[in-house]
């Protein structure tokens, strides 16, 4: 439970304000059809946490416990200083509107290529490396994923300047620092 949980925390705070949470915003402002969004980033989510799990659990099998530590708590103090650098959605990750997928298939794919290389994306196999249960991971970081990007398809904008995006940043680098630390001194 600790994996899934931690793994939905972390996530959802890490995509206040990422470029993925701004696609969401420009999807529903050029679409206008929350639910096939809703489901295009939920399907693109899983599709791509799934792999970046299985990944980082793979990645257990290859390295020795003392590598396995090292890269571990190195890559969450990456991410701790990652956290605190603004993110901006590139001009040609912009859906096409003309897109003969649709509005599920425009997003899925997206939001799949938008994801690839993204912090939680590299969390993701950092988790499942760290906890070893893929499952549980893959589902919270899906859940995060969800509970910061969905809100943004229905209530847009408003939701966006309500929340203070810097102070989550910092918040999700904080933890990502104490998980590093955690990982290489061996807490926990």
């Amino acid at each position: 439970m600790e994996a899934f949980l931690l793994s939905t925390g972390i996530v959802a705070l890490a995509e206040m304000g990422d470029k993925t949470q701004l696609l969401s915003l420009v999807l529903a402002a050029r679409f206008r059809k929350p639910w096939p969004i809703a489901l295009g980033i939920l399907v693109a989510t899983l599709a791509n946490h799934a792999l970046a799990g299985a990944l980082g659990s793979w990645v257990t099998t290859v390295l020795g416990p003392e590598v396995l530590r090292w890269a571990l708590g190195l890559s969450f103090l990456a991410m701790a200083v990652w956290m605190l650098i603004p993110d901006k959605l590139d001009e040609d990750e912009q859906p096409d509107s003309t897109s003969h997928l649709g509005v599920f298939g425009a997003t899925l794919v997206a939001f799949f290529l938008a994801e690839m290389g993204d912090k939680t994306q590299i969390a993701t196999v950092a988790l499942a490396a760290q906890y070893q249960q893929w499952a549980a991971v893959v589902a919270g970081t899906t859940l995060g994923m969800m509970l910061a990007n969905v809100p943004v398809v229905w209530f847009g904008d408003k939701l966006v300047k309500r929340v203070p995006i810097r102070t989550v940043h910092v918040i999700s680098a904080l933890i990502f620092l104490a998980l590093g630390l955690a990982a290489l001194f061996g807490w926990g």
